[in-house]
């Protein structure tokens, strides 16, 4: 399932090595929660995505309910703010296909590249997005890309492996992932 969690207008942009640091911390606490593990994720300035899985719409929602809390008081932490951060509930697709599945992938993995393109209007460079989970993820084509900016190759896994037959094995009938990739491109 692909997740997204907004922030509202005033928080500042989110990807910062900071804040990339403290919420791999906070993600690892929450990636293997009984019924519900977040297996792939990026963070943008204004939004993050999530690939989870969850063993039924109570799991998701407790799931999310949790991660969407943990996410916040991430955010308020590192900037020294207080109130709202995100910007209503998150908002949820299901994936039903490897081939939907494969494309969430990319989507996820490789969405710092489809922001580059839209803001320079210019091919972006091929390099892993450290502000994501593309470090773990074992499904690129060749070697995958070098390690960029926030990439800490020494760190403990802050997502947990999928389990769903979709997630793990399905997909790659579609195809591996490629990083030169620009999702919606």
């Amino acid at each position: 399932m692909l997740v997204t969690l907004r922030v509202l207008d005033d928080v500042p942009p989110l990807r910062r090595g900071r804040f990339v640091r403290a919420f791999r911390e906070t993600l690892r606490q929450c990636r293997n929660r009984p019924g519900f593990r977040v297996a792939h994720y990026s963070v943008q300035d204004d939004h993050a995505h999530f690939l989870v899985e969850a063993a039924g719409a109570r799991r998701l929602a407790n799931g999310m309910k949790s991660l969407a809390a943990r996410f916040a008081r991430c955010v308020n932490r590192v900037f020294g703010r207080r109130g709202r951060v995100l910007a209503g509930r998150f908002h949820h697709v299901l994936k039903r296909t490897p081939t939907e599945v494969r494309r969430a992938l990319a989507y996820v993995l490789l969405n710092a590249r489809k922001h580059y393109r839209q803001r320079r209007r210019r091919i972006p460079p091929v390099v892993l997005d450290g502000a994501s989970s593309g470090l773990w993820f074992d499904g690129w084509r060749g070697r995958g890309p070098p390690p960029g900016r926030y990439a800490d190759v020494d760190r403990e896994p802050e997502v947990a492996v999928p389990r769903t037959w979709l997630l793990s094995t399905g997909w790659r009938r579609i195809g591996l992932v490629d990083p030169a990739e620009v999702p919606g491109g």
